[in-house]
């Protein structure tokens, strides 16, 4: 007897194959990530593709063949619409994308995953959401993604000596995992010098305070060192962890 699985799923990836057929990548709130074969369902006339797409959040039915799972049902719970009507919101949402399908490999549940997915796009969803916000967003899903993944770094203290940062003189070092202060610098010659703005910036997105994120007025240097410490930190991550060879850092929104 053939067992059908029912989860909620949003659906960060699609890839073609064959004349009508398409697979897509979700994570969902029962089963982390799967990759699901959609069988025909380019056709015109599949009962299917209504109920399913690229950023959407859908309740999906499927079941589990001897080589991959095959969609049977689609119901749309959420499009999103404003995002594919928008190319800057529709770019942050790939480059969201390119986080989960160069992170999450397996498929193991994830509760707080499946809500900050859910909760981005609701933001991300909203019309009065100001364009220089799109790639703080970004920034907000990346660095509380890899939270979550367990690769969090320090930003409260010096993560070699432990002392309170001074904020004339901290840096940023991917190999330590965080800030570390001047006189420790010797530990990680290649850590990036940054300033008091990206402490707090790091320290708000971990709190998840985005109404106060949103609100902050960033200087052009510090959404510049911004780009280069969450750029760096997840190439630093990926490449040293072996999650994907070929991975790319999606391009800047803005």
């Amino acid at each position: 007897m053939t067992t059908h699985y029912k989860t909620r799923a949003f659906v960060f990836k699609k890839s073609d194959r064959n004349e009508a057929d398409r697979i897509f990548s979700v994570f969902t709130s029962d089963f982390g990530r799967l990759d699901i074969f959609a069988k025909a369902i380019r056709k015109s006339a599949s009962k299917l593709r209504g109920g399913i797409d690229i950023f959407f959040l859908s309740e999906i039915e499927f079941i589990q063949g001897k080589s991959r799972k095959t969609l049977t049902d689609a119901t749309t719970i959420e499009k999103f619409n404003s995002v594919p009507q928008s190319p800057e919101k529709f770019l942050t949402a790939n480059r969201i994308g390119d986080i989960l399908d160069n992170f999450i490999k397996g498929e193991e549940k994830d509760k707080d995953i499946f809500n900050l997915v859910n909760e981005t796009f609701v933001k991300l969803n909203d019309c009065n959401l100001p364009i220089k916000n799109y790639q703080l967003l970004y920034y907000y899903f990346l660095w509380n993604s890899l939270s979550l993944l367990g690769y969090r770094p320090e930003v409260e203290k010096c993560n070699v000596c432990h002392e309170k940062l001074n904020p004339y003189g901290v840096y940023f070092s991917d190999k330590i995992g965080g800030s570390i202060c001047k006189k420790c610098l010797g530990h990680d010659a290649q850590a990036q010098k940054i300033n008091s703005d990206i402490v707090k910036i790091l320290r708000i997105i971990f709190k998840k305070d985005w109404q106060i994120l949103a609100k902050l007025k960033i200087e052009p240097s510090s959404k510049k060192l911004l780009k280069e410490v969450s750029n760096g930190y997840y190439s630093y991550i990926l490449s040293s962890h072996s999650f994907k060879n070929n991975f790319r850092v999606g391009a800047e929104v803005i």
